[in-house]
């Protein structure tokens, strides 16, 4: 038999084969490196996708939820500016009654503060006018520091100097010696209304006795009627022996003008004492001392205090030098001016 079935021995690769060979097994190692690199990076992609669709679905729950904060803030941004719309009415409501509250206190402080000078104004007319027509510096006195302390309540600086003429016309005031007017006036009036009860000299006469002595016998109708001619006659008729000086005897019309004088006499020292004229007033007072001691009853007690007040008020001084204080005056109107011209 044949020796056919001997086993051939490969040949050995060539070098061309051995480059084929280890290219092909770069190219699978190649190969494999980018399946398995795809691979790798498909995960890695999915794992992403996965990531990002979680992420994705975070953000949009939170979007929804910042949806939700956004209308309810939106919501209330509008309910603020509403509200704040409201308040800005408000505050411009309120910005308004206080500059029509500012306007009307100014309006009314103007006006109180010129009523005020009106009535400041008026007292120093009052004062003025006490000290020229009535030379009362008391009353003058008062006027000027009740104006000064109408002053004092206003408390304004421009009012100042008008407090300082007015201070001043006050201490002039306050130096002039105190006469009072009033007490003498009210003296010279109690006499003048007791001048026509004051009894005259001429009526203070001794009446004859009304008695008669020795028994009475029985009249007859003629004797009775001469009796009363006689007694007619006695009451006409009346003797009366003074050692004094010889009292005059005034008839009724005289009577009247004597009493009427002395009061006219009285009536003129008071003129005179509201003049401070001490020369009239001094007159005055020693005529109606004279016609008391001539005319009048000097025994009676009426008389006598009449007179007694006559002497005392002779010697009452009652002539004082009246101060000028219309430069108070002439500053209130000069302010009161100066203020209308501003205003204007």
């Amino acid at each position: 038999m044949t020796d056919n079935s001997q086993i051939e021995t490969p040949a050995a690769p060539t070098k061309p084969e051995k480059r084929l060979n280890l290219a092909f097994l770069i190219s699978l190692a190649v190969a494999v490196l980018l399946a398995w690199q795809w691979f790798d990076s498909r995960n890695q992609i999915e794992e992403l996708q996965q990531e990002f669709a979680k992420r994705l679905t975070d953000i949009v729950d939170i979007v929804k939820d910042n949806r939700a904060l956004v209308r309810d803030n939106q919501e209330a941004l509008r309910e603020t500016q509403v509200k704040l719309g409201l308040l800005e009415n408000k505050l411009a409501e309120s910005q308004n009654q206080q500059i029509a509250l500012e306007n009307l206190y100014q309006e009314l402080s103007r006006n109180s503060d010129e009523w005020t000078l009106v009535q400041v104004q008026q007292m120093l007319d009052i004062a003025s006018q006490q000290l020229q027509l009535a030379g009362n510096v008391k009353a003058a006195l008062i006027a000027l520091q009740a104006a000064d302390a109408r002053l004092q309540r206003i408390d304004r600086p421009q009012l100042i100097p008008l407090r300082k003429i007015i201070n001043q016309d006050i201490e002039r005031l306050k130096a002039v010696p105190y006469v009072d007017t009033v007490a003498i006036s009210v003296r010279l009036d109690n006499l003048t209304s007791k001048a026509d009860s004051l009894p005259l000299a001429m009526d203070a006469r001794p009446h004859a006795g009304q008695s008669e002595t020795g028994e009475q016998a029985a009249q007859s109708a003629w004797l009775k009627f001469v009796r009363e001619i006689w007694q007619d006659m006695k009451q006409m008729v009346h003797i009366q022996n003074t050692a004094e000086q010889e009292i005059p005897l005034l008839a009724p019309d005289q009577l009247f003008f004597l009493r009427e004088n002395l009061k006219l006499r009285l009536l003129s020292a008071r003129l005179a004492l509201l003049l401070h004229d001490e020369t009239s007033f001094k007159s005055d007072i020693n005529a109606a001392q004279g016609w008391l001691v001539r005319y009048y009853d000097n025994s009676s007690e009426a008389t006598k205090a009449a007179q007694a007040s006559l002497r005392q008020l002779q010697e009452s001084q009652v002539n004082i030098e009246i101060p000028d204080i219309s430069a108070s005056l002439d500053a209130a109107r000069n302010f009161k001016l100066a203020r209308e011209k501003a205003a204007k």
